[in-house]
């Protein structure tokens, strides 16, 4: 039956009707909030290219983390800027390396919180490239299998630091069977992998560059990261890290890509995650800076989509704020 007799805007019709029928709810539970761990005592240095986003210290850091706790916000991702950098991304697997450190404040702090550990070397290597490099015909390389190595310790230090979830994101071919067996290995068979199964090599990472601190000292990082343009082979990376015992998988970037994520949920069924990254933070920033937009209309907007593709949830540079903006 058409029109007259079906009207959809009847159920438009009030703030209360539209509640009503809401399809899809976002809540402070949906997001998880990045931080960024650099040297230091009483550190709180901002972002420039993410306003609202600071370097914590280890002692500093702990401040965001209580406040997510507070607000509702049941996870937190932590990414570590060493004092030295290597070749072999030593900080990365260190015992008091920087983010170990954090992982035992934020959890003495908020036992409760969920803290997950970012695996990946970028922040930790001298020529910003996430694992070791050997020359080739092209210039450079990834060295894939001696990276795994390097995976497998860090992903050992990470769990003895207290790390809830591993998540590794360096796109190094078999990262996650190595992670499973080395944490099995080691008396950490309950510490789930969150694999960063589809990570595009996107323009959007560029402020997370300078809060990392990790810009590729040459070259890009295309020859590890996944082409934009392609979408079945987004399945069969997921497909792999299923069948290396992956416990969850996220997409990102997340607002270019609901496409993949939508497929990757649908597809395989495990717990999926998006990562909103940096670059679209910083867009709906700027904009709602200028007045072109409404930053919190926007944001919430954004998150929403994510999560109506099919995201159980979403890391978020905007997590603190969109939580307030939910609970008011």
């Amino acid at each position: 039956m058409a029109f007259p007799v079906q009207r959809p805007r009847r159920l438009r019709a009030s703030p209360g009707l539209r509640t009503m029928v809401r399809e899809t709810v976002l809540t402070p539970a949906d997001f998880v909030l990045p931080l960024f761990v650099r040297p230091g005592k009483g550190e709180k240095r901002p972002i420039g290219s993410m306003p609202g986003h600071f370097q914590w210290s280890v002692d500093t850091v702990v401040g965001p983390a209580k406040e997510a706790a507070k607000l509702g916000v049941p996870a937190v991702i932590l990414f570590g800027i060493p004092d030295k950098k290597d070749a072999k991304a030593s900080g990365a697997y260190a015992k008091d390396g920087i983010v170990q450190r954090a992982a035992r404040a934020v959890k003495a702090a908020c036992p409760d919180l969920v803290v997950i550990a970012d695996l990946c070397f970028c922040e930790y290597t001298d020529h910003g490239h996430c694992g070791i490099i050997k020359k080739d015909a092209a210039g450079f390389a990834l060295d894939n299998d001696p990276t795994l190595e390097l995976v497998a310790k860090t992903a050992v230090s990470q769990a003895d630091a207290g790390f809830d979830i591993v998540a590794p994101s360096g796109m190094a071919d078999g990262q996650v069977g190595v992670i499973r067996k080395a944490l099995d290995g080691s008396g950490h068979k309950n510490v789930p992998i969150l694999a960063y199964a589809v990570k595009y090599s996107s323009a959007f990472y560029g402020p997370f560059r300078e809060a990392a601190e990790s810009p590729p000292q040459f070259g890009d990082r295309s020859g590890y990261q996944m082409d934009p343009a392609n979408f079945r082979e987004a399945l069969r990376e997921a497909a792999l890290d299923v069948e290396e015992g992956a416990d969850m998988l996220m997409v990102k970037p997340g607002l270019p890509y609901l496409d993949v994520l939508s497929a990757v949920r649908e597809r395989f069924g495990l717990p999926t995650a998006a990562y909103s990254v940096s670059g679209e933070y910083a867009m709906v920033k700027a904009a709602g800076k200028m007045g072109w937009m409404d930053e919190k209309r926007t944001a919430l907007e954004v998150l929403t989509s994510i999560k109506r593709a099919g995201a159980d949830f979403m890391l978020t540079y905007h997590a603190l704020e969109a939580a307030r903006w939910l609970g008011a």
